[in-house]
């Protein structure tokens, strides 16, 4: 893009963001995605050369204006904190600003644990860009050499004159100056770095304490009503009938509606909207329905028929995902020396802590919403498309999230919000789910059963691998080809071993089901996780070797190995893996035995997710006839770290997250419809039963990486090997009970 054209879209951008104010405004572009390397980033053409923006005012105020979505991971704090460090101010005096809903300019979504590694260079361009135009500007007003000044502190010094100018004081100059070479910019030297590196307060952490945080729930607007919809239990299904008059009955109840099924771009469920002056006589309305449903094909399903259908997959040979020499030559010379095993994840719901809400308001030519989302943008669509609007007339309101865990991916609240908005004469509608809808209508983790075969040599090195996945495949429900590569979205790690072998197989079949599934934190690699580490250590076991030197010894000399289904991602690192491995080891106190306490076992684990490195070492055994869980010792490399506080409280919470899912309720399916409806059935793991945590980041000065993912799944294996270390036996099927080891 040529300077003229740059310069154009700065103005137009001032014009409609300042007003009649003075500022500098700095437009750059962030990727949808980290890339492996340069190369990889300039082939990818953006839609749009700004998707992102700095604003510096004559206030000194700086915002920074980006299409990110905090929902507990920290993205507020971190972001502000790389440009803070570049431009040289406060970080404190950042404030972020989130991006309207505009696809032709930004590119919304948070996930994949990618806000930091791809918004690293870029932001770090963007405030060394605003730094260098705004030592040229202060050292044109005194008519010296710029490198002469020195910028500090939201402030251009010059040392010799003792004189400084604030940034406000330079905005008006400053964006009279053409954009320096992005690409070209100086970058301050990271030994340099005062933000960057050091443990710092989390920005939105004062609000959520004193209440001032606005959630989705905190939404109101004039005239706004609440409504709930009455599903199917059964997926699929549809109401027969209802008995609307007696929901009208109830005090406060406005309104009863059907509203339709939505396909493809939203995957509602439909159902029965009751609408009313309050939640709590929208909620009394349902109940007094009285529906009878048409519950369709899926009652047959249930969690045992699924497991039936994934062992007769397994029985078949599957697609082949990966094939290196001849697993199951080398596994039939092992005979009955070879090591064979199945494993089985369930169903999970994501459990926000805040359940799905949406509050939608059409009107004849526009219309406003307010949605706890992670992809504003498929809201905006799915609002856009029921309202009959253009999607430029929805203005979508973007507000923090108690929880995400890829569950606010989906814009299904926000179409059903919308439905019941249009229904209704464009009436505001602020839509809740209660706990119950939440974890029976959710889109959940995959049921996956995989069947795992090894050998070992004479030496105890691994001879052979084989690793025959079947399961609900998300590929199958989300992806363009997800119906012929249902595999892409089921392996991670598992697919491109780390571990040394000559012969290595993986093969892929698709288990059918009419639960809805879709991206749960870690996503793939929580079930991948758990099923090559434990596996991992029963080929240790199998060698009489201890787990961490076994482990060592098959990641082999520092080399890359590349992930084939995944071409833009970073290869593993062997070193690095090894790196986290050492770290967890020594600093729990490793010594390939049981620790001091009687009936304890330790137990480890590593994984590569989300180009980041994770390892944990769980100490673990049975106490009083429970699964008891002593302490969690955790290493992760990813890369710079920027707010290491920020690093251990991600890694804090995807050791609970990741324990609950191993110990506590999964999702069950029994005549089509889940089991569980709340929390005394599907439970999360409360406070006298979280261990300590204690975390450790590998020093590095490699380009940052994930972390809101990459700590989940190495817990359930970890803390499975612990057992096994303690009382001699193994579980293969999440969640554990303490009768697997009795």
């Amino acid at each position: 893009m040529s300077d003229h054209s740059s310069l154009l879209n700065r103005r137009s951008f001032l014009a409609t963001t300042t007003g009649a104010g003075a500022a500098l405004v700095i437009g750059f572009y962030l990727p949808a995605r980290a890339f492996a390397d340069e190369a990889a980033e300039q082939e990818a053409q953006p839609p749009n050369p700004f998707n992102a923006w700095v604003r510096i005012t004559k206030d000194n105020r700086v915002t920074l204006i980006l299409a990110k979505s905090e929902m507990g991971q920290g993205v507020m704090t971190a972001l502000p904190m790389i440009l803070a460090e570049e431009l040289c101010v406060d970080w404190k005096s950042v404030t972020v600003e989130q991006a309207p809903t505009n696809p032709d300019i930004y590119e919304h979504g948070t996930g994949g644990s990618s806000s930091v590694p791809e918004s690293w260079l870029p932001l770090r361009r963007a405030g060394a860009a605003a730094r260098q135009m705004l030592l040229v500007a202060a050292a044109k007003r005194w008519n010296v050499n710029e490198d002469t000044c020195k910028a500090e502190n939201g402030a251009v010094i010059h040392g010799a004159r003792k004189k400084l100018f604030t940034y406000g004081e330079l905005v008006e100059e400053a964006a009279a100056l053409p954009l320096p070479d992005f690409k070209k910019v100086p970058l301050k030297n990271s030994n340099d770095f005062t933000i960057v590196g050091h443990d710092t307060r989390r920005f939105e952490a004062r609000g959520k304490v004193n209440g001032t945080a606005g959630f989705g729930l905190d939404a109101r607007t004039p005239g706004m009503l609440f409504a709930v919809v009455a599903r199917c239990p059964v997926f699929g299904g549809k109401p027969a009938s209802y008995d609307a008059a007696k929901a009208q009955a109830v005090p406060g109840v406005r309104s009863v509606l059907a509203i339709e099924a939505i396909g493809e771009g939203a995957f509602t469920a439909g159902g029965v909207a009751v609408v009313a002056e309050n939640s709590w006589a929208a909620i009394e309305g349902r109940k007094a329905l009285q529906i009878k449903w048409e519950e369709g094909p899926a009652a047959e399903e249930s969690s045992e028929s699924l497991r039936r259908q994934c062992l007769e997959n397994a029985a078949k040979p599957g697609k082949t995902v990966r094939n290196e020499g001849d697993a199951e030559a080398a596994l039939a010379a092992a005979g009955e020396h070879a090591v064979k095993a199945d494993y089985q994840v369930p169903f999970a719901a994501h459990a926000c802590m805040e359940p799905m809400n949406c509050t939608v308001h059409i009107g004849p030519a526009s219309a406003e919403a307010w949605v706890p989302s992670q992809a504003p943008q498929w809201a905006r669509e799915a609002i856009a498309k029921i309202a009959g609007l253009k999607p430029e007339t929805v203005n979508v309101h973007t507000t923090l999230m108690g929880g995400g865990f890829g569950r606010r991916y989906q814009a299904d609240f926000a179409a059903e919000a919308a439905q019941i908005s249009k229904a209704t004469g464009g009436k505001p509608i602020q839509l809740l789910w209660t706990r119950e809808d939440d974890l029976q209508h959710c889109f959940y983790r995959p049921f996956s059963v995989h069947r795992m075969a090894g050998a070992l040599d004479g030496k105890g090195n691994l001879a052979a691998w084989k690793h025959f996945q079947t399961s609900t495949s998300i590929a199958a429900a989300w992806e363009k080809d997800g119906a012929e590569k249902p595999e892409q979205s089921e392996f991670g790690m598992a697919a491109f071993l780390p571990y040394l072998t000559p012969n290595y197989r993986v093969e892929y079949s698709l288990a059918r089901s009419a639960v809805p599934r879709a991206w749960w934190r870690s996503v793939e690699n929580s079930g991948g996780g758990f099923v090559v580490e434990s596996f991992v250590d029963e080929l240790a076991a199998a060698a009489k070797a201890d787990p961490l030197e076994f482990r060592l010894r098959l990641l082999g000399d520092d080399r890359s190995v590349k992930d084939a289904m995944s071409p833009t991602g970073d290869p593993v690192s062997t070193a690095r893996l090894k790196g986290v491995l050492k770290l967890a080891a020594e600093k729990a106190g490793w010594g390939g035995g049981k620790p001091a306490a009687k009936g304890m076992g330790l137990g480890i684990a590593c994984y590569f997710s989300f180009n980041s490195y994770a390892a944990m070492v769980v100490e673990a055994g049975l106490k009083n006839g429970e699964i008891h869980v002593a302490r969690i010792v955790a290493a992760v490399d990813v890369g710079r770290a920027i707010n290491p506080q920020g690093v251990r409280a991600q890694v804090e919470s995807a050791a609970i997250y990741g324990l609950t899912a191993a110990l506590k309720d999964s999702i069950t399916i029994r005549a089509g419809r889940v089991e569980q409806s709340n929390f005394h059935d599907y439970q999360m793991l409360r406070l006298p039963e979280a261990p300590p945590v204690e975390v450790h980041i590998v020093a590095s000065t490699e380009k940052p990486t994930g972390i809101g993912e990459p700590a989940v799944p190495v817990l359930a294996p970890a803390l499975c090997n612990a057992l096994f270390a303690a009382t001699g036996k193994r579980a293969r099927t999440l969640p554990l009970r303490a009768a697997d080891f009795a």
